[in-house]
């Protein structure tokens, strides 16, 4: 080949040759058209609402279809109604403990509080109407108890009867005040201890356990003063067996009636001791037929009402009581399970100094250990010491023992369920406990105060006082008495309003509270420290320190008068007419004056009138007979008087003298609202 020249195709099957032309070239693309036809999109799963709307179950679908080839629409099995279940709900549940009871997953809890617009978390505490209400979407069938509640409930369902074994019955020794029940009970114990009470009454409760032939028995004592009501009625919750004094010189007074009406709504039998048979003027027969008068009728007269006639002092009819209280504790077969948790009831409590707060506790089911963690009221601790009522230590407590407990993280209240449970459980509740108490708190505080209208209605109705009281006291009984008496003593004048109160010595927040709301301090069987007392002197804050119940009452009483505006009464003297005037250097304008009515006394009120009217108000601050002083000068006689800081006596003046005196509104009540003296 000539060298130059481009060579021509190359025969087939040779190497190096391009493959043949295809006879018939792919059309083109007609402008405006895909190349490739696309394929068809696939079918879409249905999306979550669409699935939901046709009846589907949300976790896993199923369908049914008739056969495979051909297409049908999937047949959808309805949801199956869940059926009822009984659920037990406590404050505070979190949201996870509420799904195990329901049997749903926490998953479905949360979705139905976010629908209703309220965000939570799986261990969110949960308010009982929230609790309730999610409940109930879940065909729950709610049972709303407290935790103490529900553990007693889930002890008794496991208990058997050879669980169960004997234990010592629980006595309330309670009666009228003064009639008896302290010195009953020295002499049952073989103790003094009514020396040891403020005045010789009763203001806390005592529990005791004293040994009956080998079989001890334990005596609750309750104070039998009229406003110690709540504390009667917590020792009838307690107990199982009411011994109600009544002294037999004295006979049924209005706390013996009370007192009966407690034992009878605590559904427990009472035992009559009458005291003081020993007294000449013991009339025995008048308390039966005044007892029988309030339905407690002698067992000798065909009644069901064991009664005993006992002496405390001269020690007469002790052991017949001993044996009646066991007989009927026999009748009643009291029993207990000394295996399980314990709970009781916290039947005092205080702050002592040196070991913090302390409670005395009546251990009413299981056994209460050194070390065990608990529950009062809002309050958690663990047991770190106990002591019986000799003050002994002791390693356990069983069934029907009182104890004092140390280890609180604050003071319960008087009243308070104590119940055993695991740590965690017990501070979430508490802590639960505590934001509830707070928000109480606050909204107390915002709901004092006032608003226009309420201002305006109280304009209307007149301007009412306030006296502000902050409360210490040694137990927090005594606070809960004297914080319901107290406010119970307001006037229409008056109002008493507790501020504050806790157990304790009177400690310099109290006094500053006291004095931001310009209020007294009262310290019931406590002192102020050393700097509360400075800071009270420095702060003019009044602290009133009282022992016995009924002086706080009365001292409050005075102090409410002193309160009370004043009333003033006017005590018409003289009045004398003014007939020359003398400019006297240093001493002003002095009025020559001839008495005509009554005396005219120096430093005594003074009125100028002048035609009738009364042009100045003053007191008469010089006063003389020629060139003497006098003290006073009476009807007939002329003097030389002087107005306190007036100059402008003119003659035909006329000078009426009075005196004022100021007395509290009770004395004037006393008086008839007194004379105002003539004008």
């Amino acid at each position: 080949m000539a060298t130059g020249t481009r060579p021509g195709p190359r025969a087939p099957g040779r190497p190096g040759m391009l493959p043949p032309f295809p006879e018939k070239l792919p059309p083109k693309a007609e402008p405006g058209k895909p190349l490739y036809t696309r394929k068809p999109p696939q079918r879409q799963r249905p999306v979550l609402d669409k699935r939901e709307q046709e009846g589907e179950r949300k976790l896993h679908p199923t369908r049914q279809r008739p056969g495979a080839g051909r297409s049908a629409v999937a047949v959808i099995a309805p949801p199956e109604p869940r059926p009822p279940r009984e659920v037990t709900i406590t404050e505070g549940i979190t949201i996870r403990e509420l799904a195990e009871k329901l049997d749903v997953r926490a998953k479905e809890l949360l979705k139905n509080l976010l629908d209703r617009g309220v965000f939570a978390s799986i261990n969110q505490a949960l308010d009982v109407p929230t609790a309730t209400t999610l409940a109930e979407s879940f065909s729950g069938v709610v049972s709303v108890v407290s935790l103490e509640e529900e553990m007693v409930l889930e002890v008794a369902k496991e208990e058997t009867k050879e669980s169960l074994k004997p234990r010592p019955p629980v006595v309330t020794v309670m009666g009228h005040v003064d009639h008896g029940k302290t010195s009953l009970l020295d002499a049952i114990r073989e103790a003094d201890v009514a020396a040891g009470e403020a005045g010789g009454i009763t203001q806390h409760i005592g529990a005791y356990k004293v040994m009956v032939n080998d079989r001890a028995v334990v005596f609750v004592d309750t104070p039998g003063h009229e406003a110690f009501t709540r504390m009667r009625a917590r020792g009838a919750k307690v107990t199982d067996i009411v011994v109600l004094v009544v002294a037999a010189d004295d006979g049924v007074m209005p706390q013996t009636k009370e007192a009966i009406d407690h034992a009878r709504a605590a559904k427990v039998p009472i035992i009559v001791a009458i005291n003081k048979i020993d007294k000449p003027e013991a009339q025995l027969e008048r308390v039966k037929r005044q007892l029988t008068e309030n339905s407690l009728m002698p067992a000798e007269w065909g009644g069901d009402t064991e009664f005993v006639e006992v002496s405390a002092k001269k020690k007469i009819g002790i052991e017949k009581l001993l044996e009646t209280i066991l007989l009927v504790a026999d009748l009643r077969e009291l029993k207990a399970n000394p295996d399980a948790p314990a709970t009781g009831t916290v039947l005092e409590s205080r702050v002592d100094k040196g070991r913090g707060p302390v409670a005395t506790i009546l251990i009413q089911n299981g056994t209460l250990n050194s070390g065990d963690f608990f529950i009062c009221g809002s309050v958690f601790g663990k047991v770190r010491a106990m002591f019986d009522d000799r003050g002994r230590v002791v390693k356990d407590a069983p069934p029907s023992t009182p104890v004092e407990v140390l280890g609180l993280q604050g003071v319960p209240d008087a009243g308070d369920l104590f119940q055993v449970t695991d740590e965690a459980k017990a501070r979430h509740v508490v802590e639960y406990r505590q934001g509830k108490q707070r928000d109480a708190a606050m909204a107390r505080i915002s709901g004092s105060r006032i608003t226009l209208d309420q201002l305006h209605e109280q304009l209307k109705a007149g301007d009412v006082k306030e006296l502000g009281i902050v409360i210490k006291a040694d137990v927090q009984g005594s606070v809960e008495v004297l914080s319901e008496m107290l406010p119970k003593l307001s006037t229409d004048q008056v109002k008493l309003k507790i501020i504050g109160s806790g157990v304790g010595a009177v400690t310099e927040n109290d006094v500053l509270l006291a004095s931001a709301s310009s209020a007294i301090v009262i310290a019931f069987g406590v002192r102020p420290d050393r700097k509360a007392l400075d800071l009270a002197q420095q702060e003019h804050v009044d602290i009133r320190t009282h022992t016995i119940i009924y002086e706080v009452s009365d001292e409050l009483k005075k102090a409410m008068e002193g309160l009370l505006e004043p009333v003033v009464t006017e005590t018409y003297l003289g009045r004398a007419e003014v007939r020359n005037t003398f400019r006297v250097k240093g001493a002003g304008t002095i009025a020559g004056c001839y008495v005509v009515d009554g005396i005219l006394k120096r430093d005594a009120q003074v009125r100028v009138l002048r035609e009738g009217a009364v042009i100045y108000t003053s007191k008469l601050n010089s006063l003389k007979r020629f060139k003497d002083d006098a003290s006073e000068v009476r009807t007939g006689f002329e003097c030389g008087a002087g107005v306190a800081n007036f100059n402008d006596i003119k003659v035909g003046d006329v000078l009426e003298c009075f005196s004022v005196s100021k007395m509290s509104a009770a004395e004037a009540a006393g008086q008839g609202g007194g004379s105002a003296g003539k004008k």
